[in-house]
This record gives structure tokens, C-alpha cells and sequence, in this order.
């Protein structure tokens, strides 16, 4: 893929888009474009994709660092929310800057799945030591964000390795990998709740603490849920993958 500067990239990001399936709204309708943007200004003055991976790692953790150690105001909020918005971005933008350059690099999908695993785990770990600092609540809430990080966990490793499953199984069969359907509305906005965009937005409610506390208690058990749903789809998928056949592997998406 070439580019001829911002306007460009630009241009050929948004035609060459891949498709919505899987993605929750905000990814799919916020940060996907926000990424776009930041892709073809990193193409513009000569970024690579693991530069634009660091970047995006540093504004992630920049916020997380503000979250642990300042008093949990609206003002610390908003910083918050921006610096994690921003991380966010550059996390979709890496990889469209790789398409943009003809494709990425195994180190590259190494090392952006490697900050999103401690990205996963960390900001609720994060979340966990603001609410014991600055909240009025009975300990036994705490348990929260602990179970939010094991469910967070789970879901970011099942959805990786099933994903990693099919791949290995197409390529040994010889098939080649099945085209992305385009995104379903009503299942997008059934993911709304399990949206990390949507997690990253709402500490922009930290200044009031009840508030802040409740949705976030919303979204962990929304995790919850949802990750137990689809264990049970992934369990089906895999007992499907494991019965592929030449012939028969075009069927499983």
C-alpha cells in the first residue's frame, strides 16, 4: 500500500477499513477512526508501528500512574480518561499504520498484544488502590476490581487463543482464512458494557465517587457475564475446529 502524505494515508486507511465484526461501539465507531487519523499523521513523519505501539503504551500508563497515586477528583478524572482515550487510540493506530506500510511483523503483534495483556490487568489492579486511598467504602468492595481483572483477563486470553487456534488450523489444512463479515448493530451494541473505550471514558466520573463506583460495579459484572456467555461459544468453536477437515473448514468463522 503507498501514500502520498496525510490526505492520502488517510484516504487509503478509510478504503482499505477491515470489517466490524466482533468490535464493540466504541472501538468500532470512536476509536477506529480516532486511530486512522493518528495513523496517517505517524505515516507522515516516518513513524514505525512499534514507535506508535511505545507511544501508545506511555499514555496508557501515564494515566494508570495519575489514577494510583492522585486524589481521585475530577480533575485527576478528566486526566485520566484523556491520557487512557489517547492510549487507546495509538493501540488501534499501530496496526493500521502497518497495513499502511504493506503489513506488520510478528515482533510487532508480539509486542502489542504483550502491552495490551498488562494493560488488561493493570487498570483495574490501578483502580483497586485508588478506591482503598480515596474511597469511603466497606473493604469487602475491593473485591471488584479483583474480579474484574480475572474476568478482563480471561476474556483477552480466550478471544487471542481462539483466534490463534483457527489460524493454526486453516494453515495446516491449507485453507485460506474465511472474509470478515460486516458488523452486526444489535450484537455491537450488546457489547457496549464490555467496550475497554467505554471503561476508559467513565473515569471521567471519578470526582463522584458513588457514581463512579456504581457503573464501574456495572461493567465488572457485565464482564462477568459477558465472558462467561462466550466461553461457552468459544468451547463449541473449538470442539468444531477440532472436527475440521479440508472441505469443511471454509464453515467456521
Amino acid at each position: 500500500m503507498t501514500a502520498d502524505g496525510f490526505l492520502g494515508a488517510l484516504r487509503q486507511l478509510k478504503s482499505a477499513q477491515k470489517a466490524g465484526r466482533g468490535a464493540p461501539p466504541y472501538s468500532l465507531y470512536v476509536n477506529r477512526p480516532l486511530g486512522r487519523v493518528l495513523a496517517a499523521a505517524a505515516w507522515r513523519i516516518g513513524l514505525t508501528p512499534n514507535q506508535v505501539t511505545y507511544i501508545s503504551a506511555a499514555f496508557t500508563f501515564a494515566g494508570l500512574v495519575v489514577l494510583i497515586l492522585a486524589p481521585a477528583s475530577w480533575l485527576v478524572g478528566i486526566v485520566v480518561t484523556i491520557c487512557l482515550m489517547l492510549g487507546y487510540a495509538f493501540d488501534s493506530a499501530d496496526g493500521q499504520l502497518a497495513r499502511l506500510r504493506g503489513g506488520g511483523s510478528l515482533l510487532g503483534e508480539w509486542l502489542d498484544h504483550m502491552i495490551d495483556s498488562v494493560k488488561v490487568a493493570s487498570i483495574h489492579l490501578a483502580v483497586l488502590v485508588s478506591l482503598y486511598r480515596n474511597f469511603d467504602l466497606h473493604v469487602g468492595w475491593l473485591v471488584v476490581p479483583l474480579v474484574f481483572t480475572i474476568a478482563s483477563a480471561v476474556h483477552f486470553f480466550g478471544m487471542i487463543l481462539v483466534d490463534l487456534m483457527a489460524r493454526v488450523k486453516r494453515a495446516s489444512a491449507g485453507l485460506p482464512t474465511p472474509p470478515l463479515e460486516a458488523a452486526n448493530k444489535v450484537k455491537t451494541l450488546l457489547k457496549l458494557p464490555t467496550d475497554y473505550g467505554i471503561l476508559c471514558v467513565v473515569f471521567v466520573l471519578l470526582g463522584a465517587h458513588l457514581v463512579f463506583f456504581a457503573v464501574y460495579t456495572f461493567l465488572a459484572v457485565a464482564m462477568v457475564g459477558y465472558t462467561a456467555l462466550v466461553a461457552g461459544k468459544w468451547r463449541r468453536d473449538v470442539i468444531e475446529l477440532d472436527a475440521v477437515r479440508p472441505l469443511e473448514a471454509e464453515r467456521i468463522s
